[in-house]
């Protein structure tokens, strides 16, 4: 994969305006802007569109057209901008525990970033949707992180790191890794089934997240839900293919592909995703 991208670009897009270098207000900063504004997105896989992870690809998507995406799309071009300014980046990745089981044996379907920086290793992840992490983590075990929405703590269990965020007084793992950098042909498998097999649940569900400066918005099919810090959940069920669309584009920011198919997809969904 070619790592040429137009920085410029890629920093109007998440309204970034100060200048950039590989130190950790510009990591930190970057990771922040980059889930405001870039949205959580499944719209490909459920219309039947392919998920192509070439940079020039996710360039045009994510930056020049208005989309979102999802894990590989995200870190992929995340990573891209990193070593741009000139961080140092592996990626790595993991198996989903979120909503699940901690035992549960999930497959390797999501991907994150590790970068080192003046000696230290960091985690930085603008792909996981829902409970994104907004910052970065240091790679230490067993402390609390604070960030600008909930605290998050890296643990090691079984031989792997599991990735926590507290929510509601309680530890919850969104997903477990190892530190094995992983080439490009892993992310292109995965990605592979996720956006194309039948029993994904990207194929099945329109799913979208965005993080604002004081919390969380969520789609899961026809359910809109805002999380705000130290509130209780608004959820609202959207009705129409229009309200569908309204929320898209006016609270994901989602500039919306014309698909003849499109409103058609959106008619059909249920009112909630399966668990």
């Amino acid at each position: 994969m070619s790592e040429s991208i137009d920085l410029a670009a890629y920093l109007r897009r998440i309204a970034h305006a100060d200048a950039v270098a590989p130190q950790w207000s510009t990591l930190r900063a970057l990771a922040i802007a980059h889930v405001a504004a870039i949205p959580f997105e499944n719209l490909n896989p459920l219309l039947g569109l392919p998920v192509d992870l070439e940079l020039a690809a996710l360039q045009r998507k994510l930056v020049q057209d208005g989309r979102g995406g999802y894990c590989f799309e995200q870190n992929l071009l995340f990573a891209a901008v990193l070593r741009t300014i000139g961080f140092e980046v592996s990626g790595l990745i993991a198996r989903v525990l979120w909503t699940r089981p901690e035992d549960a044996v999930t497959p390797q379907t999501h991907m994150l970033l590790r970068v080192e920086l003046a000696g230290e290793s960091w985690l930085v992840d603008v792909g996981f949707g829902g409970q994104n992490l907004v910052g970065a983590l240091r790679l230490q075990a067993d402390i609390e992180q604070a960030t600008p929405l909930e605290p998050f703590r890296l643990v090691q269990m079984d031989g792997d790191w599991r990735m926590q965020s507290l929510v509601r007084g309680q530890w919850l793992s969104l997903y477990r890794f190892d530190l094995r950098p992983v080439p490009l042909i892993d992310y292109i498998v995965a990605n592979h089934y996720v956006s194309t097999h039948p029993d994904s649940v990207f194929v099945n569900n329109l799913i979208a997240a965005r993080t604002t400066s004081d919390g969380r918005l969520g789609l899961r099919n026809r359910e809109f839900t805002v999380r705000r810090m130290g509130r209780e959940p608004e959820r609202r069920t959207l009705g129409s293919v229009a309200e569908i669309r309204q929320t898209l584009e006016q609270q994901f920011l989602i500039r919306l592909p014309a698909h003849p198919q499109l409103d058609q997809r959106l008619d059909s969904l249920p009112d909630n995703i399966p668990v």
